[in-house]
């Protein structure tokens, strides 16, 4: 293994670096000389410091070289890397990573990859006889033969119109990892793990204002649909729950107001003074009388 000690003449060329460099980027960009470090067999890396204030943490680096037994320095090429505190720019992330729910707006699109994981081929009507195949060269006879005025079978009562009635008919479909991904996040946000959950008095399972959905993910979720509840439209886990129960707390129905005892219709007897009257004076009395015994 050859060795990595610089060459001697190329190790000493400093002055021919920095002048490279000057003339790529002008003497006033080009700093201390910072180092050397051998690349190769009569190849070396001079290293300089950067004074642009736009690069603050970068160097210039100039490799230089010799061919065997030729004593004169040629230059290579001068480039400016970074340092361990140059400010770089982020990592570049594709689109289809950047994106984050939320982010689509009103006339965005969003094309799905033909090889999602999240998708499997619906149905795609495999099961349709092939139009030169054995069955359909018989049903057409069968029509022939038969009356004449037999109608063929319209076409709801086709393979095909039945599965767009049933829903099959879509291109492409939620795969299980599909399923299992709208499963996990439907979960995370309102599932019984959340704050919400732990402090509600019962689970969705009870609740009226769940509204249940179909298909395998109805075994586990359904919809709120409770407009002062937090996940009002939103997928639920029957394990969810919040104050808003259905059946949290049952207003208890209004009193019922007892009977009128009052009665202001009946002139009641009133005693004043009874130890000097000895007995009681109307109401209707002139006030001379209730004045004087």
């Amino acid at each position: 293994m050859r060795s990595r000690t610089p060459d001697r003449l190329c190790a000493e060329a400093v002055e021919l670096a920095r002048q490279a460099a000057g003339e790529a980027v002008g003497p006033e960009s080009v700093g201390a000389h910072l180092g050397v470090q051998a690349d190769g067999d009569r190849v070396v890396t001079h290293t300089f410091e950067c004074l642009d204030a736009a690069y603050r943490g970068w160097h210039w680096a100039v490799t230089v070289a010799r061919a065997p037994r030729a004593k004169n320095i040629t230059l290579d090429e001068t480039v400016l890397l970074p340092g361990q505190d140059a400010v770089l720019a982020p990592q570049w992330v594709p689109w289809s990573e950047r994106l984050r729910p939320g982010d689509l707006g009103p006339g965005d699109l969003l094309p799905t990859g033909a090889d999602d994981l999240r998708l499997e081929p619906g149905w795609t009507g495999e099961d349709e006889p092939a139009p030169n195949s054995v069955l359909a060269l018989a049903a057409e006879e069968e029509v022939v033969v038969s009356d004449p005025d037999v109608q063929p079978a319209p076409a709801r009562a086709r393979i095909g119109a039945i599965a767009e009635e049933l829903g099959l008919g879509r291109p492409r479909v939620l795969s299980r990892l599909g399923l299992h991904l709208a499963a996990d996040r439907w979960e995370s946000t309102f599932g019984p793990q959340t704050p919400m959950a732990q402090a509600a008095p019962a689970s969705c399972t009870s609740c009226g204002f769940l509204v249940p959905i179909g298909g395998s993910l109805g075994q586990a979720f359904g919809v709120c649909g409770n407009e002062f509840g937090p996940a009002d439209g939103q997928v639920v886990s029957l394990g969810y729950g919040c104050g808003a129960h259905s059946e949290a707390a049952v207003l208890p129905a209004p009193p019922v107001p007892s009977e009128l005892i009052l009665d202001e219709t009946v002139v009641e007897p009133l005693q004043l003074r009874p130890d000097r009257t000895g007995g009681s004076v109307e109401p209707d009395a002139p006030a001379e009388e209730l004045g004087h015994s």
